[in-house]
């Protein structure tokens, strides 16, 4: 029962992607993705990580949007720091690699959290061993020994959200 209940979800959730990608409800289309969808749901069934039907949450949804909202906004903030910078007569930068510690638990909740982190300009991530995650930042400010400082300015805007959308 249990391996019946996945295929169905597996089935779902591709064809929903056929929909999105067809982006037409013609009964042509819609047959030929049901008929590829219960193709792909056999033949790959446990394929998606398990888990997957918290895809279907409404709650994660707006949280990732509430994410997105945020990346935009913090993207557009670093534009102007990095412009300032550029322009700035003194070119006033003092980059560095920094280390700084994720509550985050899952994988795929600390990839986003270092993808979202090198969207920002003035920041690339290098590295995640664990727990840390080791940014190239463009002006450290903060004393190098103060990790909880750094992670707050770097990290701490993403993970509020990214905490709801995976944990």
């Amino acid at each position: 029962m249990d391996t019946l209940k996945r295929r169905l979800l597996d089935f779902v959730i591709y064809f929903a992607l056929w929909l999105l990608l067809t982006w037409s409800l013609d009964w042509q289309g819609v047959v030929v993705g049901a008929i590829l969808a219960v193709l792909f749901a056999l033949a790959l069934s446990g394929l998606l990580p398990k888990g997957a039907e918290r895809l279907f949450s409404p709650v994660r949804w707006f949280w990732a949007i509430m994410h997105l909202l945020s990346l935009l906004f913090w993207i557009i903030v670093a534009n102007f720091d990095v412009l300032y910078r550029v322009l700035h007569p003194n070119l006033p930068i003092r980059p560095g690699i920094v280390k700084i510690k994720t509550t985050l638990k899952s994988d795929e909740a600390k990839a986003f959290l270092a993808n979202s982190i090198t969207l920002t300009p003035g920041t690339l991530t290098i590295d995640i061993i664990d727990d840390w995650l080791y940014i190239h930042w463009i002006n450290v400010h903060e004393s190098l020994e103060d990790a909880e400082a750094i992670t707050r300015d770097i990290a701490g805007r993403f993970e509020v959200t990214l905490r709801r959308v995976f944990d």
